[in-house]
């Protein structure tokens, strides 16, 4: 075993001994005060991003030109734990179709059937092996303003490019309350908004949203509320996405929006990019609208499960509350696919109805 002397030189053996001939040097050494290795301690002011303020500022505009962002799946194993071989695979399918950055965790990908060590771990493990390639946005929001910035803290030490926030839920709080606690989880790193009252009961109106919007780390929001609330914040420089997969086409070249945050993208990645980023095409989000009206015929994440374990890219298997779509929806998919063009959706294998006994429900996991 090996330690360190004042001066960072080796010492070996139980015994401690220098190595050096010289016994006075090994009793300075000895009676030395102990201290960390000089080179530790030496600032290194040419370092790029040295500061906190500075990183975050350059992370935050990097998230502002962000077009194409999927919230992705999360994809499990029988027993109900994460398939991280089946997500790996979905990552990079993203990532080969020009998808910029994606949403970890989110309603898409199930946060909120995850405790926090899950939800933090696969931020983690996604930065570690995707991070150079795509920004990770981890969703650590929560209803609790402790435990939204505990969550925002442990996402950033893992290494994530900003934090998705949802408004407070259920218990719900008032307008000063929602400026609160957005500023306190702000000031933890970039971070992008959610609106969503149809799933969260209360509407984040555009007067937080001004208040907050001199807060350097906001990034965006994601806004569900429709164009209209869209083009307001496009008009005052706040960067916006869509958050409605069938309105994006719209919003983007019509309404001032950046771009979308998307669910369908996890099935077309190729073809959402196409629509984010190749200008005004009515044609293609037409071809497109079939297919997003049936992934939300049925709450959000419950088609896209149901259109991935048919695709064959990820295995059948849903933690509850989330079930399949019945047999009727599960060929309507088949039909969407072929009529769609098979080359253009995820995976290589050929698409086809799951019967009833072919999908897994787990209550414990």
């Amino acid at each position: 075993m090996a330690t360190l002397d004042s001066c960072g030189t080796f010492l070996r053996g139980s015994s401690l001994q220098c190595p050096s001939p010289r016994s006075s040097d090994c009793n300075k050494s000895r009676n030395a005060k102990w201290g960390s290795p000089r080179a530790t301690v030496m600032p290194s002011f040419h370092l790029p991003m040295r500061s906190n303020e500075v990183k975050s500022s350059v992370l935050v505009e990097g998230i502002k030109s962000l077009r194409l962002i999927t919230a992705i799946k999360t994809p499990y194993l029988p027993d109900g734990r994460f398939d991280l071989d089946a997500y790996d695979e979905l990552v990079n399918m993203q990532i080969k179709q020009g998808v910029e950055g994606i949403i970890v965790g989110g309603t898409t990908g199930e946060g909120h059937l995850m405790n926090w060590d899950e939800n933090i771990m696969l931020i983690g493990r996604t930065v570690n092996c995707f991070g150079a390639k795509i920004k990770i946005i981890g969703n650590t929001g929560s209803n609790s303003t402790r435990e939204a910035i505990h969550a925002s803290e442990q996402g950033f030490a893992v290494g994530m490019h900003a934090a998705l926030h949802i408004n407070p839920y259920y218990g719900k709080t008032s307008m000063e309350g929602l400026v609160r606690h957005f500023n306190d989880v702000l000031s933890i790193g970039p971070t992008i908004i959610y609106n969503v009252p149809s799933r969260t009961g209360q509407d984040i109106p555009p007067g937080v949203i001004d208040t907050i919007s001199v807060n350097a780390n906001l990034a965006g929001i994601k806004e569900c509320t429709g164009n209209d609330r869209i083009k307001k914040y496009a008009n005052k420089g706040i960067v916006v996405w869509s958050g409605n997969d069938d309105e994006c086409h719209d919003s983007r070249w019509n309404y001032g929006a950046t771009g979308v945050i998307s669910v369908t993208s996890n099935l077309v990645p190729g073809l959402m990019r196409e629509l984010m980023f190749g200008g005004k095409y009515p044609p293609l989000n037409s071809k497109l609208m079939p297919l997003m009206k049936w992934l939300f015929h049925e709450p959000n994440p419950i088609g896209l499960n149901t259109a991935l374990a048919q695709l064959g890219v990820v295995r059948p298997v849903f933690r509850l509350p989330y079930v399949p779509l019945p047999l009727e929806k599960r060929i309507e998919f088949v039909n969407l696919v072929k009529e769609t063009g098979r080359e253009h959706f995820v995976g290589d294998e050929d698409v086809q109805p799951l019967d009833d006994d072919d999908f897994v429900l787990v209550g414990r996991y």
